[in-house]
């Protein structure tokens, strides 16, 4: 929709059937972690149409915080931010096929279902399409191609041919699967949640973890995330039973023993991956995006949102070089006039190559804090949130916050629209600003800042907590003297 909107003809090409038939919905289904919407999400939409973020919001389920449970049913909650700032839970089926809807509208836009790429020349311009339906590959000619294919990229594969591209894949010892925590129902009969519907609901358990989302069918969506060790245990269904009446008993209650035995021993259990590559384009022929370049684990809630933003940056880039997609058809007239072989007097726009360096130069840097971020998050949610050093530090760190932070706008599409400054708040020394509030709901702030900001806050917590502690030891040193003095003199 963004290269649509800068004059582009856009052709799509998608493996998958179209998932708005009702043919495909059960052969398309991909039990998959739930998506959470935050402001670098929802201000990129904005930022490509408007329109489109606010009926994606009318979708979504804001959460304020987190719910944590403990082993003995008890809840605690941890809200995200002093001014009520939230994040969404949104339904994975309904933004992918809303966004199937919104560029189905575009004019500029063709999709073509079960075509799958096979490989791709970058230097003639020309790709491998095969036809899932017959077989059959078809040679489609293209002038910029934009890899957005996943963590298992085939452009990405296919651009390591022709870069010198530092490429890390890591997969951590976790796996995830994913249960189903039904509607209940309230005293007049209709469906209701069998939980409060406006947090993130946590079961921490030190090495693993089950979460909650909600879901707009008052159901909610639950995701256990454990070591591959620990789920291999789980064999048979009085070892499952067990194994989760000890950890999470009251999440047991509200899904059902046979719900839950059913889902567990059904559904896969899916491996967690991160993927580090760059650079992320070659020449002005191709750039990836989202999974294709930087696949993180989901322990921060930025994987959507960041693939979103990376949309948002390469359309103020591109509009910042004056990107011209009328460049290379204009070559191709001339091309044909003078009776010149087209590939031949391929030229090398400039200004996109320019664009498209500057992408990979400035982006990388962000990603790679934000997957790190993303593992240092796992730790937090899992085991953290319950210990008392962390609830100290959030307290400190929240009591910093109100006395500096200013109040946020109500809206950033004006503050992000700079194609000079994508990031237009730099390194924000001036305010106390927590991790989470900067990486979720400052979309103005870059992850790399954010992660350089938090260490610096973090030196400075430490240091106030030894000095605390200095205090407090002296402090002790003199009240034992005094009471040693009156005891000597007594005496």
């Amino acid at each position: 929709m963004a290269m649509a909107r800068m004059g582009w003809d856009v052709d799509i090409y998608d493996g998958r059937p179209d998932l708005r038939l009702p043919s495909s919905k059960a052969a398309t289904q991909q039990r998959s972690i739930n998506l959470a919407i935050s402001s670098r999400g929802i201000s990129a939409i904005q930022a490509i149409d408007p329109a489109a973020s606010d009926r994606f919001l009318q979708t979504v389920i804001p959460m304020r915080g987190r719910m944590i449970h403990d082993t003995r049913g008890k809840t605690y909650s941890q809200l995200y931010d002093r001014y009520g700032q939230c994040i969404n839970s949104i339904d994975r089926a309904l933004l992918n096929e809303g966004l199937l809807d919104e560029v189905s509208a575009v004019p500029n836009i063709r999709i073509f279902f079960k075509h799958k790429v096979i490989a791709v020349d970058f230097e003639e311009g020309a790709m491998t399409v095969q036809d899932i339906d017959s077989g059959i590959n078809h040679q489609v000619q293209f002038d910029f191609c934009i890899g957005a294919d996943g963590s298992y990229s085939v452009v990405r594969r296919q651009l390591m041919r022709v870069v010198r591209m530092d490429y890390q894949q890591e997969y951590i010892p976790h796996e995830y699967i994913e249960l189903k925590m039904p509607a209940g129902q309230d005293d007049s009969g209709k469906p209701t949640f069998l939980l409060e519907p406006n947090h993130l609901h946590i079961w921490p358990r030190h090495s693993f973890m089950l979460i909650a989302l909600p879901n707009k069918d008052r159901t909610f969506t639950c995701t256990l995330f454990a070591p591959t060790t620990e789920l291999d245990r789980l064999r048979d269904k009085p070892a499952i039973l067990e194994w989760f009446n000890e950890y999470f008993p009251d999440a047991v209650k509200l899904i059902g023993q046979g719900t839950l035995l059913a889902d567990f021993q059904r559904n896969p259990r899916s491996p967690l991956m991160s993927i580090k590559a760059k650079p992320y384009h070659y020449k002005d022929r191709v750039v990836i995006l989202g999974d294709a370049a930087h696949s993180m684990v989901p322990f921060y809630g930025q994987g959507l949102n960041c693939g979103l933003e990376d949309v948002r940056v390469l359309d103020l880039l591109m509009r910042g070089e004056a990107v011209d997609p009328n460049l290379r058809e204009n070559h191709r007239a001339d091309a044909a006039i003078q009776g010149a072989p087209e590939e031949k007097t391929r030229r090398i726009d400039e200004a996109l190559a320019r664009a498209l360096q500057r992408y990979s130069d400035t982006r990388h840097e962000d990603l790679l804090a934000i997957c790190q971020l993303a593992m240092d998050n796992y730790v937090e949610m899992r085991h953290s949130v319950t210990t008392p050093t962390y609830l100290f530090r959030k307290a400190l760190d929240n009591i910093l916050y109100l006395a500096t932070a200013r109040k946020p706008p109500a809206a950033w599409d004006e503050i992000l629209s700079d194609p000079a400054s994508p990031f237009p708040a730099g390194e924000v020394r001036s305010e106390w600003l927590p991790l989470y509030t900067m990486v979720t709901f400052r979309p103005d702030i870059s992850y790399a800042v954010a992660k350089r900001k938090a260490e610096r806050q973090s030196r400075i917590l430490l240091g106030v907590g030894w000095c605390a502690t200095a205090v407090t030891g002296f402090a002790c040193i003199g009240i034992g003297l005094m009471h040693f003095n009156k005891v000597y003199r007594r005496m």
